[in-house]
């Protein structure tokens, strides 16, 4: 009797630690203290599909408490579907407070998509400053600006899924500030009136298809970058001497070139020329032989081989001369 007694408080004991493992009393017995009636079976049902209650029951008492209605399965298909059901709540929670129009199914789209709803409510409320990094920009005098500007931007719900992000936003300003710098005449006028550029990229509808809505882009900072004009023009004329220079040494290459080409026909000539004085002998030899060159003829011939090569020496005399008076 008393053995079997023992065995029967044994399992009981098991049972009930099984019991209280598997199901969670705690949250059930919470829900009921706050009103919001999630049975047993539900809670069971969770633990079958591998669903943690505490991410389901915690949520739904935390809405039930603001005053917000929504079904366990709704919350339960959010989580199934990869979604953070307690932040969604929080978000439907202060904007229902701030009283931005946002329905459970609208927030649970937009976690689902990537967005942190959460945070996009609260940029609703308290819009957010989003600062550029460094702008450079040309004037039409060839000067460089750099500048600097600090956009507040409001979060758009209705836009959040599909909408594009910050750095869309930071790219149409940084365009829209190149753009007006690269108009402007001189950088006088931008200095002078830096806010002209916030009029005009505001004009530009620059949050179009983004998921932010651009309250205001003030300037926070114009400095004075380097002459872009004056270097562009310093670049062109070295290039411009670089050019000239390399024709020139083409030209002289060439010159060089022509000049050996006309020395070497030179000696070619000079070759024919003596090739052509070594035929004489032979040539008045054989007029000898033949009987058309006498004894008289040949002798006339050498007077005035002679008497040239005496008017050639004088010649040269002469030119040495000059050169020497001239210095």
């Amino acid at each position: 009797m008393g053995l079997g007694l023992l065995l029967t408080i044994i399992i009981i004991v098991i049972v009930l630690i099984i019991l209280f493992t598997f199901i969670p009393f705690g949250l059930w017995i919470a829900s009921i203290a706050a009103g919001v009636p999630v049975s047993l079976v539900n809670l069971i049902g969770m633990k079958l599909r591998r669903v943690i209650p505490a991410k389901i029951v915690l949520p739904l008492i935390k809405a039930t408490k603001a005053g917000l209605k929504v079904s366990v399965d709704k919350l339960e298909a959010h989580y199934l579907a990869g979604g953070n059901v307690d932040r969604v709540i929080d978000a439907w929670i202060a904007a229902e407070r701030a009283g931005i129009p946002l329905s459970f199914e609208r927030a649970a789209a937009i976690d689902l998509a990537g967005r942190d709803v959460l945070e996009a409510v609260r940029m609703s409320v308290n819009p957010k400053v989003i600062e550029t990094p460094v702008i450079a920009a040309v004037a039409k005098d060839g000067i460089e600006l750099k500048a600097k500007a600090r956009v507040t931007v409001r979060a758009n719900i209705d836009r959040l899924v599909g909408g594009a992000g910050e750095g869309t936003i930071i790219a149409r300003v940084g365009e829209g500030i190149v753009t007006t710098i690269g108009s402007a005449e001189t950088h006088k006028e931008v200095l002078e009136n830096p806010d002209r550029i916030s009029k005009t990229v505001l004009e530009k509808g620059l949050d179009t298809g983004t998921a932010f809505e651009i309250l205001s882009i003030d300037i926070a900072d114009v400095d004075v970058g380097q002459n872009i004009g004056a270097k562009l023009r310093i670049d062109q004329a070295e290039a411009d001497k670089k050019i000239y220079q390399a024709m020139a040494e083409q030209k002289r290459a060439m010159a060089v070139a022509r000049e050996q080409e006309m020395k070497a026909l030179t000696q070619e000539m000079r070759a024919k020329v003596v090739e052509a004085e070594v035929e004489i002998p032979k040539a008045i030899a054989y007029a000898f032989k033949e009987g058309k060159l006498g004894v008289f003829d040949y002798y006339q011939l050498k007077n005035i081989q002679a008497d040239t090569s005496m008017r050639e020496s004088i010649s040269k005399i002469s030119e040495e001369e000059k050169k020497e008076e001239e210095k």
